[in-house]
């Protein structure tokens, strides 16, 4: 099965280019994030035209994931536990059958955080927090675990291209690398790197300065998989191409296939 995380960048604006991606990319699961629309204005008609399955948790004008599959989705639960009164619509978790048993997704949007020296980047390092405790929870239940989306969170150096341009970014503060670590560190695996030793490769080229064309990138959405998820994991891969596309999110898919 192939399993695919896509920033979309607003999804009424973007859904003629996500189905053509869809159609060449044939993913079996897709998790969604950015929607910026409510749950009644996603357009749902589009995607199980192709054979999808939807679930979403939307947010008018901000944030917003989906989980799309081409399996039954037998339960889907919205929102990360903990946070009280926190109604960003940033997580949304299901569980989909597959040949042998079931396989458990989520779709991550993580806070920017952006300015560190504000409020908004404390709120990034406790959802971050909120979402280790919740996945070290989900991971003593042993079962094939797929954590996916945007973290906000760009591992290492090697995974931006001029980490002196970032130093001072939420996206690449010591706090936001470290708190992605600890996550990693209760025992997911990082499907793309995984399968790929090579640097520089890149999710999210900003729409300025014509980071696109110079290649300036940065590598934020990531596939974490629990021991049993990664013990079947056959490949990884970016599509990168599509950020060359005519009106395109700055983020491009990011997929890896499980022989489950």
């Amino acid at each position: 099965m192939k399993f695919a995380t896509f920033n979309v960048n607003s999804v009424k604006a973007r859904t003629e280019a996500v189905v053509a991606w869809l159609k060449e990319a044939e993913p079996d699961v897709i998790a969604l994030q950015e929607l910026k629309c409510m749950d009644d204005a996603f357009p749902k008609d589009a995607f199980e035209a192709l054979g999808y399955n939807c679930a979403v948790h939307g947010q008018k004008t901000y944030n917003g994931v989906a989980v799309l599959s081409k399996r039954p989705i037998e339960d889907a639960t919205p929102r990360l536990p903990g946070g009280d009164g926190d109604d960003h619509a940033r997580y949304l978790e299901a569980v989909i059958p597959v040949k042998r048993g079931t396989v458990r997704v989520a779709s991550i949007y993580a806070p920017n955080g952006n300015p560190v020296n504000s409020d908004k980047f404390g709120y990034k390092l406790e959802w971050l927090k909120r979402l280790a405790k919740h996945a070290k929870e989900l991971l003593a239940n042993e079962e094939r675990l797929v954590l996916m989306g945007d973290y906000n969170v760009i591992p290492t150096p090697d995974d931006c291209w001029d980490p002196k341009v970032w130093e001072n970014d939420a996206l690449f503060r010591p706090e936001s690398r470290a708190a992605l670590r600890r996550i990693e560190n209760l025992g997911f695996t990082d499907a793309f790197r995984a399968c790929h030793a090579e640097t520089h490769r890149y999710s999210f080229w900003d729409y300025q300065a014509g980071a696109w064309q110079k290649d300036h990138g940065i590598r934020i959405d990531h596939i974490l998989l629990s021991p049993q998820a990664a013990d079947h994991l056959k490949g990884s891969g970016i599509d990168k191409n599509i950020r060359g596309r005519e009106r395109p999110s700055d983020h491009v898919p990011v997929w890896c296939e499980l022989d489950i």
